[in-house]
């Protein structure tokens, strides 16, 4: 696994985290405008969130969730050392030394080498 230092601090939005399957039945809404490649995606009780548009059958309205997602971001501060785990639509599956995971920008990372630099 690849680690990464934290070169600007990143919070997750103010609002609950929602997870899809494969097989859900979401409506999809406006492209994000700083992260084109995420889409406001509905769920059937009413809860949203940025997805990335390849993981739905459709561009726009109606769509079926291709494969799971998370939406759960990763609160981290500058300096803190972060193990990535994948990547996605550039963002980062991370996971920080207490052990919690979620989605962090790849503009937010220094990617560091094996020995840590």
């Amino acid at each position: 696994m690849r680690r990464a230092r934290v070169v600007v601090s990143h919070h997750a939005p103010d609002r609950p985290a929602i997870q899809v399957a494969r097989g859900d039945q979401v409506t999809l809404g406006d492209r994000d405008r700083d992260w084109p490649q995420f889409v406001w995606a509905t769920l059937a009780e009413g809860h949203g969130g940025w997805i990335p548009a390849a993981l739905f059958d459709g561009e726009h309205g109606p769509a079926t969730a291709l494969s799971d997602y998370d939406t759960r971001e990763l609160d981290a501060e500058a300096d803190e050392i972060l193990t990535l785990h994948y990547e996605l639509a550039q963002w980062w599956w991370a996971e920080n030394a207490r052990g919690l995971k979620g989605w962090i920008p790849d503009r937010a990372l220094q990617m560091l080498d094996e020995d840590g630099k």
